[in-house]
């Protein structure tokens, strides 16, 4: 078994489960889509990348090269988040808010003609910063653990 692959995807699987009683605190209803949705709080993909990382820093230490990989690795799927795919949700709410615009002012003008997306683009793509930051805190957690639970043994 490979433990850092386990504690990655262990990582990824408790923050994307844990997004289920948080979206329920706030939306009150239980949206069980959120095990294979993107964005919100924790964010999954800085969980698993921060349990990787902390696990091999413990097991294999800060100067080992896999450490550097991984943590470079996690660095730029973080600024991903925050970053690039957090605008494409921006950007994809504007086009969503256009075309509905479009739609009201072609049933206020005859002649003019627009037929509306189908489904509308996804919004919800990226992180805010305290989403990451709180997928990367969950991430050490769990790394930490997997390495101590492994030392016991």
């Amino acid at each position: 078994m490979n433990r850092a692959l386990v504690t990655a995807l262990l990582g990824i699987g408790t923050a994307q489960a844990i997004k289920i009683p948080l979206t329920y605190m706030t939306a009150k209803k239980w949206d069980w889509s959120q095990l294979i949705q993107t964005g919100g709080m924790p964010s999954s993909h800085s969980a698993g990348v921060s349990a990787l990382a902390t696990y091999i820093a413990m097991k294999r230490g800060l100067s080992a090269i896999d450490f550097a990989i991984t943590s470079v690795f996690g660095a730029v799927v973080m600024y991903d988040a925050m970053g690039v795919r957090l605008a494409a949700g921006e950007i994809a709410v504007e086009v969503n808010e256009i075309d509905e615009q479009v739609e009201r002012l072609a049933k206020q003008h005859p002649g003019l003609y627009h037929t509306r997306r189908r489904k509308a683009l996804k919004e919800r793509l990226g992180h805010l910063p305290r989403e990451v930051l709180g997928g990367a805190i969950l991430g050490v957690a769990i790394g930490a653990s997997s390495y101590l639970l492994e030392k016991k043994k």
